[in-house]
């Protein structure tokens, strides 16, 4: 897969900001070690049910639950198409009547491919500063799919079940929302950024949320606050993750005794349009393994790079069937007969009359 291409303007915007704010979305043992993870922030107590205030929780059922004030939430991502680094999925939810008034009027939240990095950054340490009125009155949450896992999925062998980006983006969306349920909001409206038709992935999230308003549009991230706030999350997310994989890439390199990389020599954005991510990609392939868990090997620049920029190739030899084989197959002294008796070989050379 390849992403599209972009302008040297984009890719600016892409590119995290020196000293980006690294927020507690950021697992660095899984980051460094290439899991995909799930991260949810606190939620407001502000948006917790009442003791004394119940609502049926089913429609069908006349058994009352808790219930919060009413909640919008907006679900965008960041990374969908880098070589480099993971792919983050966000969500935010607010009271809905707040979601104009302090996001969009308040605070400018806007698509973060519109923001500066340095303005995005700002809100989300503002986000995560207790006693400021975003960090009171909203919540977040963000699905950090690793570049690892990205490509293992793309990679699946034939036999198995295909899982490319779209489910994978699909599944985790779901996780994020069904978490935020979970944890007692009320969510009443649902926005999404749209991940191919708006249609059919509104459907496809319906049949999973049937009570719950959806709506699932092209530039949502333009069109609705949450979802702005929800891009910031995701993006800023990712910014912070590549800075951690950079700094224990560059780290490690120093500590072998390499050169250490200055600014202009960094992976840039990540992305294949990005100059400097693919010159970095090429300095630090290795010939049979490649890159290490920051790298999606199953995006064509990284594929192409190894089958002609030195790779080496590897030749997996084909097992033959071997439903029939014996445990004792893969011990025995090969000199030994095959009819031997199989738990004699094992445990040591049979007893018989021979011995006395």
């Amino acid at each position: 897969m390849e992403d599209t291409p972009m302008d040297d303007g984009t890719v600016a915007l892409e590119t995290p900001a020196d000293n980006v704010f690294v927020p507690p979305s950021i697992h660095h043992a899984a980051t460094l070690s290439g899991e995909t993870y799930t991260h949810f922030s606190t939620v407001p107590p502000s948006l917790l049910p009442e003791p004394n205030s119940t609502t049926p929780s089913d429609p069908s059922s006349n058994q009352p639950s808790p219930t919060g004030p009413p909640c919008v939430l907006g679900v965008d991502e960041a990374g969908r198409g880098p070589v480099l680094g993971p792919m983050v999925y966000g969500v935010f939810y607010l009271p809905t009547e707040l979601s104009d008034p302090l996001l969009k009027q308040k605070h400018h939240f806007d698509d973060s491919k519109v923001l500066t990095p340095t303005v995005r950054s700002q809100l989300m340490q503002s986000l995560c500063t207790p006693t400021t009125d975003l960090f009171d009155s909203c919540g977040w949450a963000v699905s950090c799919l690793s570049a690892r896992d990205i490509g293992a999925n793309m990679l699946r062998p034939a036999t198995s079940a295909a899982y490319n980006l779209n489910a994978q983006a699909f599944d985790a969306t779901v996780e994020l929302i069904k978490g935020v349920f979970a944890r007692g909001v009320n969510v009443a409206e649902i926005y999404v950024d749209t991940v191919g038709p708006p249609i059919t992935y509104q459907a496809k999230l319906a049949r999973v949320f049937p009570t719950t308003k959806i709506t699932v549009a092209k530039k949502a991230d333009s069109l609705y606050p949450c979802v702005s706030a929800a891009s910031v999350c995701a993006k800023v997310t990712r910014d912070a993750a590549l800075e951690v994989l950079y700094e224990a890439r560059a780290a490690g390199d120093a500590a072998r005794g390499g050169e250490g990389e200055d600014e202009q020599e960094s992976w840039g954005s990540g992305y294949p349009s990005d100059a400097r991510c693919v010159s970095w990609l090429r300095r630090n392939m290795h010939p049979v393994f490649g890159w290490g868990p920051e790298c999606r090997f199953s995006w064509g620049t990284a594929k192409d790079m190894l089958e002609t920029k030195g790779g080496v190739k590897v030749e997996w030899p084909v097992e033959e069937d071997d439903e029939n084989s014996r445990l004792t197959d893969y011990f025995a002294d090969s000199s030994k007969e095959k009819d031997a008796d199989e738990l004699g070989s094992w445990f040591g050379t049979p007893a018989g009359l021979e011995a006395f």
